[in-house]
C-alpha cells in the first residue's frame, strides 16, 4: 500500500509505501520535519524472527528562525496627569 499527504496551507508533507509478503516486509515513510528537512526512513523485516531494521537518513539543511531574545521585564508605568477642565 502507499499513501501521502500534501497541504502546503497546513505545513503538512508526509507519505509511506509498504510491500508485504507473509512476515518479509519492506517500505518507507518520509516526513517534512520542522527545520525544513525530511526524514526519511527505510525498514525491512525478514522473517517473523529477525525483526524491524530501519535506516535513518536526511535531505536538506535544517533552517531555524534566528534568535531573538525578549525583555524578561516590563518597564514601571509612566505617571500621567488626568486632563482636567479648566473654563
Amino acid at each position: 500500500y502507499q499513501y501521502g499527504v500534501q497541504d502546503q496551507y497546513a505545513g503538512l508533507d508526509f507519505a509511506q509505501n509498504e510491500a508485504r509478503d507473509g512476515y518479509a516486509t519492506n517500505g518507507e515513510y518520509r516526513v517534512l520535519l520542522p527545520d525544513g528537512r525530511t526524514q526519511i526512513v527505510t525498514y525491512t523485516v525478514q522473517d517473523g524472527y529477525s525483526g524491524y531494521v530501519a535506516d535513518v537518513r536526511y535531505e536538506g539543511e535544517a533552517k531555524y528562525a534566528p534568535y531573538e531574545p525578549k525583555a524578561a521585564y516590563k518597564p514601571a508605568p509612566k505617571y500621567t496627569p488626568a486632563p482636567a477642565y479648566k473654563p
